[in-house]
């Protein structure tokens, strides 16, 4: 196999709060981790939204962690009783947790710069599992951490996006995924049979087709993706001979 056609590393997301599942909040770091993982050349495959349980958290972690080359979770890191995810991601994985002193010292200097203090319930962000790599938080100094190839970070978007930020930096990417987009003034049923053969002559790429409604008519925007810029431009070519003629 070639460097060219090696495989990009891949990657599930596991989203955890009871909040998402009863509708509460809308999950916003799913759609951030996805596009930035595929900037980044790691290709986001699955995502399950669990509960607030420790047996759907331990669950998802083994599951996940042992099919993908990475897990990204959020949510359940924070300072109250129903933050249990850096405990259920210990037990998962067979680590010890306890208090550690670089995160207590972040969360020190952070509160003693608010003249906040560091109680109990804040010390609980500073339980992190034995062996695990912190990824820093520049916002709220509560870190997350990577525990194998299980990442865990904050529910809270602006938190998640910059913990994020701070560690795709230590992962290694493939090929970034490039797409088109076209816009076809036709319905589904006219345009699926010269798609689907055009899919075929270029299996290398993926074709997905959405139809949408504009003054009334049927319309679709197809979407091609592929990580050969050649490729793609020139199925992008033959698409627009083919549907727009």
């Amino acid at each position: 196999m070639t460097e060219t056609t090696k495989p990009n590393p891949s990657a599930a997301m596991l989203v955890i709060g009871d909040e998402i599942l009863s509708g509460r909040t809308r999950d916003a770091n799913m759609y951030h981790l996805a596009g930035r993982l595929t900037e980044h050349g790691i290709d986001l495959c699955e995502v399950r939204v669990v509960s607030d349980n420790p047996d759907a958290i331990i669950g998802g972690v083994r599951a996940l962690s042992g099919a993908f080359d990475h897990v990204f979770t959020s949510g359940g890191i924070g300072p109250t009783h129903d933050d249990i995810t850096a405990d259920c991601v210990a037990r998962a994985l067979g680590a010890e947790i306890d208090i550690r002193e670089d995160a207590r010292a972040l969360l020190a200097a952070h509160y003693d710069a608010q003249g906040i203090e560091l109680n109990e319930a804040r010390l609980r962000m500073a339980r992190i599992p034995d062996g695990a790599v912190l990824i820093p938080n520049p916002i709220s100094a509560a870190p997350g951490f990577s525990l194998g190839n299980v990442h865990v970070m904050a529910g809270v978007p602006t938190i998640f996006d910059a913990m994020v930020e701070g560690l795709l930096p230590r992962l290694t990417g493939g090929a970034p995924m490039l797409s088109e987009t076209m816009a076809i003034y036709r319905g589904e049923g006219e345009i699926a049979a010269p798609l689907g053969a055009l899919a075929e002559r270029f299996s290398d790429l993926s074709f997905g087709c959405y139809p949408f409604q504009r003054d009334g008519a049927y319309a679709a925007h197809v979407v091609v993706r592929g990580r050969d810029a050649g490729r793609l431009s020139t199925a992008m070519a033959e698409l627009r001979d083919l549907l727009l003629a």
